[in-house]
Order: structure tokens, then sequence, then C-alpha cells
């Protein structure tokens, strides 16, 4: 129960609706508890009449009447506090459900790349929504049940052992044992669960990553392998499930044997002290009564361990995540507008997933307005780069400033607010165009989105579509060609008006006219804004006030372009490669 502790918080959040939720189930009990007592008084009446001649016909009519006119009454207002149970327990458990992944989706958006590159996405969905979903069922069934059953226990026993306590203590005998198997169970039962819920990460991962990859799939002709594979874990997943549904299964029919005997003890037992006239043979039928309105609860204890079993195991996964801390965590604040100069001091950064030196002692100073150019081949470290700056990333060594400031001692919300960042692979949502485009700028107008989409020379594509902006692109903009989806990330960033620009490689793409259109266009934009290019094209960056040229995480050339072209190296084999393709 260690793990369910950390949700003790959502707890004394609702604790009054919790509260009113136990007293509404005490009276629920205390009403449906009437109807045994009055059944054991009628048959001790009709007894006595025909046994005794103790009371007179019409007495044994207007004491009968009586009774089921008060076992209909106390019923039915034990069934409205019944339903004004569910309605407060249940209700409280859709609440802290909301709050609970709320505050899972929260940590996951401040947790770092590294974490990302770590965890399967198929594993990230389960545990905010399976294992979630297992927390809710403590929260709801389980603790309404667990009130129902300890409310239930407590007034049944009480007026049993106040009744008779010789044949309560004899009916009563199984119960120890069957809390023993309970606890033995469910200890077994704990751990199955756990299994259970790491395959089904893993089974949630592999199809996600199938459906993602379809037509890598498709196109590789790998269906059967595929087929192949996802039964395997299909198989592992069953083998799991059905590990843990052996044990549960176990729960019932113990239940019911205990159960069983206990009414056995009652007719064998009570039926000896009626003999001896030590009970009225009413007592025996109250007893009755009492042993099978305890059945649920005595079943409900198997099926409630079950779930606070699977719940403990589950927020045991949730809190696996929700103790990572994150890496990267918000600076003191700069209270200065931004300008955009940034300066790289013997900057390295190794990936803590790989121990790969992407960076090996960066160091180059970019004035506000200007731009920067980054060549080099894949691997070189450029988008590597370009991700230090908005603090995906912080470097094992060395010192990143902007306008002086020392980049760690900016809140990360108000230095990504100053960043329009295009990544290499550019991602789209599965809404409409219009979104995408406005995604994270408020108070844009549509001249805003055509203005901008325009400059990313994008706007006639979309107005080729059927619905222009109101275009709905598919999962990851599957209905969109590379370049359109590259045109409008462009666009996105620039809807943003930032003060820093980070364009990686986010023309790769479209053909070379368009790619001179959109160069012009920014050239224009990008007058007071300070601009960082990574391209394979010396033509995306020869028009950059400085070039810098990496290999191997290193910066191995410096300066214009036409300083570079002059010297023999790298860039200059690069230009002339191009240019010859060009011309060929």
């Amino acid at each position: 129960m260690k793990a369910l502790r950390y949700l003790d918080k959502y707890l004394k959040k609702y604790k009054w609706q919790l509260f009113a939720g136990v007293i509404i189930t005490v009276i629920s009990r205390i009403f449906s508890l009437f109807a045994p007592r009055l059944i054991g008084n009628s048959l001790t009446t009709v007894e006595k009449f025909l046994n005794e001649n103790q009371v007179s016909l019409e007495e044994v009519k207007q004491i009968l009447l009586i009774n089921i006119l008060i076992i209909i009454g106390a019923s039915i207002m034990s069934a409205f506090f019944t339903f004004l149970m569910r309605q407060m327990i249940i209700n409280v458990s859709r609440y802290i459900e909301y709050d609970l992944k709320n505050e899972i989706f929260e940590h996951y958006q401040i947790l770092d790349q590294s974490f990302y590159k770590n965890n399967r996405t198929g594993d990230l969905m389960n545990r905010i929504s399976e294992d979630v979903s297992k927390v809710r069922l403590y929260f709801g069934p389980a603790l309404m049940y667990g009130i129902n059953t300890i409310t239930l226990f407590f007034v049944v026993i009480t007026f049993m052992i106040n009744i008779a306590p010789q044949l309560t203590l004899y009916v009563l005998f199984p119960l120890p044992f069957l809390s023993y198997l309970i606890y033995r169970l469910s200890k077994i039962i704990n751990y199955r669960s756990t299994k259970v819920q790491e395959m089904l990460s893993k089974l949630s991962s592999y199809t996600q990553e199938i459906f993602s990859g379809i037509s890598v799939i498709k196109s590789f002709d790998l269906k059967n392998k595929i087929n192949v594979s996802l039964l395997s874990l299909s198989n592992l997943a069953q083998e799991k499930n059905m590990s843990l549904a052996k044990v549960q299964a176990w729960f019932f029919p113990l239940m019911m044997l205990m159960i069983g005997i206990s009414n056995l003890l009652v007719i064998l037992i009570g039926g000896n002290l009626f003999i001896k006239e030590e009970i009225e043979i009413g007592v025996i039928a109250e007893f009755i009564v009492y042993i099978n309105m305890l059945t649920w609860p005595v079943m409900a204890v198997g099926w409630i361990t079950s779930i606070v079993q699977q719940a403990e195991a589950s927020q045991r996964r949730i809190n696996e995540f929700l103790n990572i801390k994150p890496k990267i965590t918000d600076g003191i604040g700069v209270k200065k507008k931004m300008v955009g100069k940034i300066v790289f001091k013997d900057v390295s950064l190794t990936y803590p997933e790989t121990n790969i030196n992407a960076l090996d002692s960066i160091s180059f100073v970019l004035n506000s307005g200007k731009t920067l150019g980054i060549v080099g081949d894949v691997g070189s470290g450029k988008s590597t780069l370009l991700d230090l700056i908005p603090r995906l990333y912080d470097p094992k060594k060395g010192s990143i400033f902007i306008d002086e400031n020392l980049i760690k001692d900016f809140k990360i919300s108000e230095l990504r607010k100053f960043i329009g960042y295009v990544p290499q692979s550019g991602f789209l949502f599965s809404g409409t165009i219009k979104e995408n485009i406005i995604f994270g700028s408020k108070g844009k107008t549509k001249n805003d989105m055509v203005e901008v989409s325009k400059k990313a020379c994008v706007h006639k594509n979309i107005m080729m579509f059927k619905k222009n902006y109101n275009t709905l692109i598919g999962e990851r903009g599957v209905t969109l060609s590379g370049g359109q989806i590259q045109r409008l990330t462009i666009a996105r960033a620039l809807i943003k008006n930032p003060t820093i620009l980070l364009l990686d490689d986010c023309l790769s793409a479209v053909d070379i006219e368009t790619e001179e259109k959109i160069l012009r266009n920014l050239k224009e934009i990008r007058k007071n804004k300070t601009t960082i290019i990574v391209s394979h094209r010396i033509s995306s960056v020869k028009q950059s006030d400085q070039i810098i040229v990496l290999e191997n995480g290193k910066i191995i050339q410096s300066g214009t372009h036409n300083d570079l072209i002059l010297e023999k190296g790298y860039y200059r084999k690069l230009n002339d490669k191009q240019i010859n393709e060009k011309h060929n």
C-alpha cells in the first residue's frame, strides 16, 4: 500500500465528499438491517400463535402487516441512500481520475528529451490510461464496497452477538480461515498484476509503432513477419493475463464455500439450540438472513482485495515516472526583453542515452539581428547545436549566453516564447491547416496566417484544397507532401514573430526554385531577428553574415561565404560539388 499513499493528497482534497459518502453508507446499511429483525419477529409471532396460542389471530395479522410495511419502507430508504452513496463516491473517483491524469500529463511535459528517448510512447500512454483506470477503481468501487462491507460487518455482527452469542461464535468460525486465504492470494495477485501491466505497455508500444510505420511495413512486404512478432507478444500477454485470472478465480469458490459452511452451522447448531428451547425459531431465520446478507460483503472482500492489489501495482508504475525529476529546470527569470545576441563559450555535449560526443568545445558570437549558417555532414552536431538554444538539452560543459544572460537564468517558458524553431523533421498535428499554423500563437488573425503562408510559399497550395485553411491534414500531415509539411512548419514559426529564428534543414524537401523564393522572403523577415540556418545546401546559407562548418562536433571552418570559398577545405568542396550537380 506504499505506492497508494501518494494519493493521500486527493483523499484530503475530497475529504468532505468522502466523509458524506461514509455517513450515507452507514445510514443505508442500518435501514437494510430492519428486514432480518422483522422477519425473525414475524416467524416467532406465528410460532407462538400456532403452538402456544399466546397471541390471537388478529394480533398476528396486525404484527405481520406492520412488519411488512416497515420492511417496504426501510427497503425504499436503503435503496435511496445506496443511490446517494454511489453518486457521492463514484463521482469523487472520477474527479480523482481527472486530477491524476492531468498531473501525469503535466509532469510528462516538463520532462526533458532524454526521457522520451529512453521510454516508448505506448508505455507512456498505458500509464496515463490503463494504469490510471485501475487506480480509479480503488477510489470508486473498491472504496464504496469497502466502506459498505466494513459497516455491514460491524452492525450485523453486533446484532448477532446481542441476539445469540454462542451461535454467532460458531457461525463466524470459518471467517479467519477465509481472511488468511485472501491474504495469501493477494500477494500473488499483486505480483502478477504488475507483470500484466508491464506486458500491456510493451504490447501498446509495439502496436503503436506498427501503425506509425505502416507505410514502411507495406513497402517492404513485412506483413507476415510483423504478424508473427505481434502474435508472439500477444501470446505472452495472454499467458500473463491467464496466470492472473487463475489466481483470481479462486476467490469466489472460496467465498461460497465459507458462506455455505456458515449456513449449515446456523441450521445445525441453531436447530439444536431451538430444540433445547434456548433460542426462538425466529432467531434461526434471522441468522440465515444475516449470513446471506454477509455473502456479498464476504465475496466483495476478495474482489476489493484484487482491485487494491492491481491499483497498487498500477500506482507503483505511475510513481516511477512521477518521481523522475526534470534535468532541465527553470532559472531565476530575466525581466529584460530579449534582444537576441547568442554566445557559445566552450560548449560540449554528450548524449546520456548513447554516450556520443555530439559537440566538442563550440565557441562563437552571434550578434542580434544577424544570421549564422551552419553546414556539415550528417551527425556532425548541427541539429544538436540548435537544440541547446531552446534548452531541449543542457550542455555537459561550457556556457551559453543570450543578451549577456546565462541561458540557465531564463525561465523555460519565457525563453521559448521568443524562439521560433523549425525542426528538421517537421511535425504536424492531426487537425486543420489553420490549427497547425496558429498553434501556440495567440491573438493572430486570418490575415496574419495568410501573410506568413505566402512568405513560406505554401498559400497557393492551401488554396487549391477544397476547404482551404480548414482542410484536415490527417495524422502527422499524412495527406501532405514532405515539402508542404516543411513550409507549413515554417509558417507556424513565422506567425509567432520570434526574436530568435532557428531553421534546421527545413528546406530539404522543396525544389531549388521554391527554396530561393522562401529564402528571399526570409531575408526580409529576418532583418530584425537573430537567425541560425542549418542546411546541407550552400544556397541556403551563403547569404548569412557568418558561417561555421562542423565535423564530429567541432568547428573546422568559420567565416563568410566569400572567405570560405577562398579557403581550401570542406566548404569549398561542398560548394563546387553542388554547383556541378546543378549544371548537370
